[in-house]
């Protein structure tokens, strides 16, 4: 049986793996995104998919667009029986999507159809979802619209971040497939079509939504901070600079703002953090990051004395 794989991140290495381990099945390729600049020296770095493929001696193909005729050509060269993808970057062309006798199936972070789209793991912690999941669909044209065939649930634990789900999940995902590919090949799957009425989507995060509004609840100012993490990371204003906010404590519900503190001010910087009043609660600052530094532990920054009580965040202007 003849597979190809296009996987990009991390993420997809696990069900890569998975197909390499399986007896009946032969990786004929990798498809995977270009080499990128990689950090301030902008140094070219292969994906980890592309890592895991060279160590199995894996023909690897890198367009920059997979829709081009050429490299629909080089996918149908290689005449596949099933393609495979988890969070490949692109979206297949029907000219693809029609080529592997076994159809085209999709490895998706979420419980689909809630959560299309291409960061699912970040809004499922960011709207503090108690448990979510990987799919294994069939793809369609539409986004994530295909056929379900298979999942499995991962709940979220309050010490989760999008960082460790996005591990949770990419093991979740390949063994989903190992248990869903012996029923797929053997043509005994059932697949069940998704409720368009039921979608929810989730779009890639904006520079907006990473800002936080602290009129907000400090729940879910919790919840997107964790959400973010470890990428893009929320931030918020100091001195007109940006400061970003890595990690913060769950808030204690029976906690009340004094009346008449703006949200955004620093009620207490000591030992437990950096407490800053939200709309609705406290939300205490355990790792920050001042532009120009290194992340550090809230605690410690509170020691310097420059976020003292009173100190507005939020502010453009400061």
């Amino acid at each position: 049986m003849r597979v190809i794989f296009m996987g990009t991140p991390d993420f997809a290495v696990p069900s890569l793996q998975t197909l390499l381990n399986d007896k009946n099945l032969d990786v004929v390729a990798v498809v995977t995104q270009p080499d990128r600049p990689v950090g301030r020296k902008r140094v070219l770095t292969p994906t980890p998919v592309k890592v895991e493929a060279e160590k199995h001696g894996l023909p690897v193909l890198q367009p920059e667009r997979l829709r081009r005729p050429e490299s629909v050509e080089a996918i149908r060269a290689l005449q596949p029986d099933l393609i495979v993808t988890a969070a490949f970057g692109q979206i297949l062309p029907k000219s693809v999507l029609e080529l592997p006798k076994l159809g085209c199936i999709n490895i998706h972070a979420s419980l689909l159809p809630k959560y299309r789209g291409g960061a699912p793991i970040h809004y499922a912690v960011m709207n503090g979802d108690a448990v979510t999941g990987v799919t294994i669909m069939y793809m369609a044209e539409g986004l994530d619209t295909g056929d379900m065939i298979s999942k499995i649930e991962v709940p979220i634990e309050d010490s989760d971040t999008t960082g460790t789900m996005f591990d949770k999940l990419s093991l979740a995902g390949a063994k989903l497939l190992e248990e869903t590919l012996p029923d797929l090949l053997a043509g005994r799957v059932q697949p069940v079509p998704q409720n368009d009425a039921e979608a929810v989507y989730s779009p890639n995060i904006t520079r907006e939504q990473e800002r936080i509004d602290w009129t907000k609840p400090a729940m879910q100012l919790w919840n997107l901070v964790r959400g973010l993490h470890p990428r893009p990371g929320a931030y918020t204003l100091w001195n007109g600079e940006v400061l970003k906010i890595w990690t913060c404590a769950k808030p204690d519900e029976s906690d009340r703002v004094p009346d008449g503190v703006r949200p955004g001010t620093v009620l207490e910087a000591g030992e437990r953090g950096i407490a800053v009043a939200a709309g609705q609660g406290i939300l205490r600052i355990t790792e920050l990051q001042p532009a120009g530094k290194k992340a550090m532990d809230a605690a410690a920054f509170a020691r310097s004395g420059q976020l003292a009580p009173g100190t507005v965040l939020g502010i453009s202007g400061d």
